[in-house]
C-alpha cells in the first residue's frame, strides 16, 4: 500500500493526531459530533492514507490562494480554457448565484483576466437537472454585471464594443445525464453558430467538464497500464496526456497510488501536496474547515433532495395531465359516437 509520508515527512500518524484531540476539550467536542465514517475521513486525511479533497471550497481556496501564489490558478485556468491567460483579480460574488439556491456547489471563484474578461469556475458535487438553462442563468447574471460595470465607467461615451467576453465553467464531481452519457468525453466547450453560417461577435461562453467521467477513463488506462499486473508502476506517460489532465487529476483523486504518480512524474504539483499537507499540520483550523463542509453538504444535501422530489412531482403531474387530456379526447369521441347512434335510430324509426 502506498504511504504519502514517504513524499511528506511532516504527515502525522493516527495515535497522535487523536491524542491531540482527546487532550483538546473543544476539539474533543467538534470530533464526537461526527459519525464514525466521518471520524475516520478526517484521520485519513490528516494521515496522508487518503488525499484530501481538493474540489472542497475551504481546501480549494487554500490550495488555489492568488495572493499566495497566483500562477497556479492562471495554469489551470489556461489548460481548461486552451490558451494562455492570467489573472489580475479575484471578485467578489454578489451576484444572483446558484449559491442564494442551496446548490450543492463545492467551491465557486470569478476572477478577471488581464484582456478584462470575467470567468466564474464552479465546482459541484452534484449535477442538477437542466444544467444548460442553469448555467446560461448564471452567464446572464455576469454579462450584466459586466455591462452595468462598463456603461458606468464610460457614461455617455459607452460602446457594447467595450464589453468582454464572460465564461462559465462548471465542473461536475458527479455529472448530469446529459453529459455522463457522453462517457468518451470529460469536457465540453460551447460554440453558438448560425445556420447561414454569418459571424457574430457572442460574448457568452460554457465550459463543461465532468470529473467522473475522466476517472473512468482515467481507469481504463490504469487497467490498460497494468495489462493484470496489479504491482506494476504506473507511468505518468502512460495516464495523462495533457496538462488539463494533470490539473483534472490533481482535482479528483484521493488514492495515494495515483497522487504518487503526479509526484513521480508531475514534480509541479509536489509544493501543492506540501502546502496541503503543512495545512493538516493546524489540527483546530482543519477541522473547523471539516466541520464547516460537513455541515454545507448536509444543508445542501436535503436542498437537493427536495429539488430532485419536485422535479419527480412535476413529471408526474405533466404525465396525469397528459393522460387526462387523453381521456378527454376519448370521451370526446364516445360522445361524438353516441349521437350518431340516436341519430341512427331516429331515423331508423322515421322510416317504420
Amino acid at each position: 500500500m502506498s504511504n504519502l509520508k514517504e513524499h511528506f515527512p511532516m504527515i502525522r500518524d493516527r495515535e497522535t493526531i487523536i491524542n491531540e484531540i482527546s487532550q483538546n476539550t473543544n476539539l474533543k467536542s467538534i470530533f464526537d459530533t461526527w459519525t464514525e465514517d466521518e471520524q475516520n475521513i478526517f484521520l485519513d486525511y490528516c494521515t496522508g492514507e487518503r488525499g484530501l479533497k481538493i474540489c472542497y471550497d475551504p481546501f480549494f481556496k487554500e490550495v488555489f490562494n492568488v495572493e499566495y501564489d497566483k500562477s497556479r490558478l492562471d495554469d489551470q485556468l489556461s489548460s481548461i480554457m486552451g490558451e494562455t491567460v492570467e489573472i489580475i483579480s479575484v471578485i467578489p460574488n454578489e451576484g444572483a448565484r446558484i449559491s442564494s439556491e442551496g446548490n450543492l456547489i463545492l467551491t465557486d471563484i470569478l476572477v478577471r483576466l488581464e484582456n478584462g474578461s470575467l470567468v466564474n469556475v464552479e465546482i459541484q458535487k452534484i449535477g442538477y437537472t437542466f444544467p444548460g438553462a442553469r448555467a446560461s442563468c448564471y452567464s446572464a447574471d455576469l454579462l450584466l454585471r459586466e455591462y452595468k460595470r462598463v456603461r458606468d465607467k464610460d457614461g455617455k461615451k459607452f460602446n457594447y464594443s467595450n464589453i468582454m467576453p464572460v465564461y462559465t465553467i462548471v465542473i461536475f464531481e458527479e455529472s448530469p445525464a446529459e453529459l455522463r452519457a457522453a462517457k468518451d468525453y470529460y469536457i465540453h466547450k460551447s460554440k453558438t453558430i448560425f445556420d447561414t453560417g454569418v459571424k457574430v461577435n457572442l460574448l457568452q461562453n460554457f465550459i463543461f467538464i465532468s470529473l467522473d467521467n475522466f476517472r473512468d477513463i482515467l481507469q481504463n488506462r490504469i487497467d490498460k497500464a497494468r495489462n493484470g499486473l496489479e504491482n506494476k508502476l504506473l507511468s505518468g506517460d502512460e495516464l495523462l496526456h495533457s496538462r488539463l489532465e494533470e490539473w483534472l487529476m490533481f482535482l479528483s483523486v484521493d488514492e495515494p497510488e495515483l497522487i504518487e504518480v503526479l509526484l513521480r512524474y508531475r514534480p509541479y504539483f509536489r509544493d501543492l501536496y506540501t502546502d496541503i499537507y503543512e495545512m493538516c499540520l493546524n489540527t483546530e483550523r482543519l477541522m473547523n474547515m471539516y466541520s464547516k463542509l460537513l455541515s454545507e453538504l448536509d444543508k445542501n444535501t436535503v436542498v437537493y433532495m427536495i429539488d430532485e422530489l419536485k422535479a419527480e412531482i412535476d413529471s408526474q403531474k405533466a404525465e396525469l395531465d397528459k393522460k387526462d387530456a387523453e381521456l378527454g379526447k376519448k370521451d370526446a369521441e364516445l360522445d361524438k359516437k353516441d349521437a350518431e347512434i340516436e341519430r341512427l335510430k331516429k331515423l331508423l324509426k322515421e322510416k317504420q
